[in-house]
């Protein structure tokens, strides 16, 4: 997936290399989220989501990064995300993104929750290759 990334501002990356980092991860998200004029509830929702996701970053692959920053289509602003580690992948997508199911570890929301409080949810992974996910989240 090509992130529409907004002219204006070039997306910042993060390592994520520690639980430090994961709380770096949320601090750049927020900042993006207020910056793009989200909602408080909108940008609660992508905060979310981003935490989980840089946590399942660094548990389940073993570190990796973070890419954030505005974004631009149509006309329409909003703010991405984007997750990626070069783990041990995702042999069960289906599984995976089934409501409910966590392997443990992170908020409990796993795949399925991030994807449901985000506007856009890109899952690219393949075993022994690593995951990226990519997320949107739409000013209203």
């Amino acid at each position: 997936m090509s992130v529409p990334w907004a002219a204006e501002a070039p997306p910042q990356t993060q390592p994520i290399t520690g639980n430090d980092d994961v709380v770096r991860s949320r601090q750049h998200v927020r900042a993006f989220a207020q910056q793009c004029k989200l909602s408080l509830v909108d940008q609660t929702k992508f905060i979310t989501a981003a935490s989980e996701l840089a946590r399942n970053t660094l548990v389940y692959g073993g570190g990796g990064a973070m890419r954030a920053g505005l974004v631009e289509r149509h006309g329409r602003r909003g703010v991405a995300a984007v997750f990626e580690d070069s783990g041990p992948g995702i042999p069960d997508t289906e599984l995976a993104l089934t409501d409910g199911w966590t392997s443990g570890g992170g908020l409990g929301l796993g795949l399925s929750g991030a994807r449901r409080l985000v506007d856009e949810f890109f899952l690219d992974t393949e075993v022994d290759r690593g995951t990226t996910v990519t997320i949107v989240k739409w000013a209203r």
